[in-house]
């Protein structure tokens, strides 16, 4: 369905609302866009960052992640000693 049929649509649901509901319907539609403008900017970093590991070799990756899971392990090590004794 193309962009002026839906928004034909939607317009001829919106005359068919009860007048004492218009408030509650115009607030949800408000907020509804608003949200949509204010994510809108984080996805676009999110998905520059997501991009940022293109350029990086197999290897490189392979050194990186092995680095992350090393760190993971110490990081943890002491604090599930820690949890698993039971005073």
């Amino acid at each position: 369905m193309d962009s002026f049929n839906l928004r034909t649509k939607v317009i001829t649901e919106i005359n068919l609302v009860p007048p004492e509901k218009l408030e509650e319907l115009y607030n949800f539609i408000h907020y509804f866009r608003l949200g949509i403008e204010v994510s809108q900017p984080s996805f676009n970093k999110n998905m520059q960052f997501a991009g940022c590991w293109n350029d990086m070799s197999d290897e490189v990756f392979a050194n990186f992640n092995e680095e992350i899971i090393t760190r993971r392990h110490q990081a943890f090590l002491g604090r599930r000693s820690d949890e698993a004794s039971v005073d």
